[in-house]
């Protein structure tokens, strides 16, 4: 019964949210979009992604809603196809990053000392490089895979979770209610994830919304430039780096329209970061 009531106290929680911000709801309607897109979109796409054909750099049409490319691919299909490889690889460094970030910051917000200067140097360390190039180091040390895009975007984005946690944790360590967890004989572990963490959620949650559209956007800029998601496989920024040596000859669909479906899966994370700040605020529910 208590799992039922506090599972309708969520979702009575998240229905004000939504009401109270108009841009939530529809922020969250277009992230729905991706999500159906990225779950059912190769099922449902009117043509194979990686058939040729002979009606090569054919515009958009009632048959080819978004046109053809060179090889006579399908351009819709490509794209919608796109949107589960980049949604994978997104959420997860985004998750990676989020659970490195975490521990690295808890551990030097709680305990200070020589683990807090540690681990401020080794985050100092990561942000003295230009994050894409890291990135583009990584990768191009590791192999230029799936796993790898998302291990080297993890990395780069370790160090925003890991001081915004050690911040908010080094602000509360010393408060009255983890002071009381204390003597209530508490672990330090249990304080620190049961007591001080759920604090430090609500700006994390606006970093994990920024997060999601950089990842997307580092994802694209490596295949751009050769270093990510290799062809034939459907990838925004492939798509992209494909149709630019076509725009000067008139074939504009090839760039712009993966270019607009990017755009809009970054617009998206974007405009959810106040929404989910709000929900998991724990000052915020009634």
């Amino acid at each position: 019964m208590t799992g039922t009531t506090q599972s309708h106290g969520f979702a009575s929680h998240v229905g004000h949210v939504m009401r109270q911000n108009p841009v939530t709801m529809i922020a969250f309607g277009m992230l729905g979009l991706l999500v159906f897109c990225a779950v059912f979109g190769p099922a449902l796409v009117p043509h194979d992604p990686l058939a040729s054909g002979a009606r090569i750099l054919q515009p958009p049409s009632g048959e080819h809603w978004f046109g053809t490319d060179h090889l006579g691919r399908d351009v819709f299909s490509r794209v919608i196809v796109a949107t589960r490889l980049d949604m994978v690889i997104s959420v997860g460094a985004v998750a990676l990053s989020f659970v490195a970030g975490a521990i690295l910051g808890c551990a030097a917000g709680y305990w200070g000392g020589w683990p807090d200067a540690v681990i401020s140097r080794g985050l100092d360390m990561i942000m003295a490089f230009p994050l894409f190039v890291l990135a583009m180091g990584i990768v191009a040390a590791l192999g230029n895979t799936v796993e790898n895009v998302i291990y080297a975007t993890a990395v780069i984005n370790t160090p925003f979770y890991a001081r915004v946690v050690r911040a908010e944790v080094n602000i509360r360590r010393e408060a009255g209610f983890v002071q009381a967890a204390r003597l209530a004989g508490n672990s330090d572990l249990r304080i620190v994830a049961l007591h001080i963490f759920p604090n430090a959620l609500p700006p994390m949650m606006v970093q994990v919304s920024l997060n999601m559209g950089w990842a997307v956007l580092n994802a694209a800029g490596l295949s751009f430039i050769g270093l990510g998601v290799r062809p034939p496989t459907p990838e925004w920024g492939i798509m992209v780096a494909e149709g630019a040596n076509y725009i000067i000859s008139g074939e504009w669909w090839l760039a712009v329209f993966p270019g607009l479906w990017l755009m809009f899966a970054v617009f998206t994370f974007n405009l959810l970061g106040d929404g989910l700040r709000d929900i998991v605020d724990p000052r915020q529910r009634r």
